[in-house]
């Protein structure tokens, strides 16, 4: 066959146009792949992130927090000199035979829990007791709520829900667009409508309304959902996301970093865009770095407490495998007094684009 100049153009053409299918596919049936993947793996695919309360104590209501919980092992603490040191922290899913974690880069926090309590007064808690009875809607009763996205088996809510098993002021509410996943979490024998409330929800969707209204929220757990989002929408899911929080909450955040080396093992033609994969199953990943993740919940009208880059070498020694792990991890409060202008999204000297 000869390769003339016009069969070239057709065969780029072509190409385009599959590119451009899968790229609407993907994000079209975004659901459908998520729903396939609880199905076949249901709740054992994620270890219990047991994890969660060290590293966000923020989590649990200031009275709870025990010792430990108030950040022995929170990288709030880790001092910024200290680049050499092993953390016993856990790794969101250590596979059997990882023995250690190795630090190369930490970051302080420029805030104290009660600096985040001050806001929060018995006047104010007696003036949300009072709006909230106004209006009934599951965990109006609660003076500290909290809002899990992206739940999926519950890998977060269970750990959470024993954790608050003796604060019955306490609500919790979990979301995910897959069904599948949501349906995973009501079966369990430890939910409990009376304290958690499971619905499903997509959160790139504006049109779709909450089961609770907006600016009650104490936190927000985004944990390993970001960037399962096309990047063009990222932002407005956390332009609204901010809005669902009490002036004082807190938006806590972590996922995969920029060269993680599950990015790095992604084969030719896995990439939709720049540093946005789609693994085997159809679902997607999105490679963050800090300054990313600091102008995008900057623009929603938050103020960043922590921000930082979490690099450890896993050794599987039985395998003799070394890996290099990239997560970014960051705490973002919604100011006391806030200046944003929720019609648009925007902060005074703040451009869009």
């Amino acid at each position: 066959m000869i390769v003339t100049m016009n069969n070239m153009n057709n065969i780029l053409n072509a190409d385009f146009i599959n590119f451009f299918f899968l790229l609407v596919k993907y994000e079209s049936q975004a659901s459908k792949y998520w729903n396939n993947f609880y199905k076949t793996h249901k709740n054992k695919f994620f270890k219990d992130r047991n994890w969660l309360l060290r590293e966000f104590p923020e989590i649990l209501p200031f009275g709870l927090q025990t010792k430990e919980e108030k950040g022995k092992l929170s990288w709030d603490h880790v001092k910024t000199n200290a680049t050499d040191s092993f953390s016993k922290i856990h790794c969101p899913a250590l596979p059997k035979g990882v023995e250690s974690c190795k630090n190369d880069s930490v970051g302080d926090c420029a805030y104290s829990q009660s600096e985040i309590s001050s806001g929060d007064n018995q006047h104010t808690k007696k003036k949300r007791r009072e709006a909230a009875k106004t209006q009934l809607f599951p965990g109006s009763h609660a003076t500290f709520r909290i809002l899990e996205v992206g739940c999926g088996a519950g890998n977060s809510v269970f750990p959470i829900l024993n954790a608050l098993k003796n604060a019955p002021e306490t609500f919790l509410y979990c979301c995910d667009f897959a069904s599948g996943a949501v349906e995973l979490v009501k079966s369990h024998s430890a939910y409990s409508p009376a304290q958690c409330s499971a619905f499903v929800h997509d959160v790139c969707d504006d049109g779709l309304s909450y089961p609770f209204p907006d600016g009650i929220l104490d936190v927000i757990l985004l944990v390993f959902v970001l960037s399962s989002i096309h990047p063009d929408r990222m932002q407005g899911v956390v332009n609204r996301l901010s809005k669902l929080l009490r002036p004082g909450g807190m938006l806590l955040f972590r996922d995969h970093g920029r060269y993680d080396l599950t990015q790095l093992r992604f084969k030719k033609g896995c990439c939709l865009s720049e540093n946005f994969y789609v693994r085997g199953d159809g679902t997607r990943a999105y490679f963050f770095t800090k300054g990313e993740v600091h102008d995008m919940f900057h623009q929603a009208g938050l103020d960043e407490k922590q921000n930082l880059i979490d690099r450890r070498l896993q050794v599987n020694r039985k395998e003799k495998v070394r890996m290099h792990r990239v997560w970014i991890q960051g705490k973002f409060q919604k100011p006391l007094h806030s200046f944003h202008n929720d019609s648009d999204d925007l902060i005074p000297g703040v451009s869009a684009g």
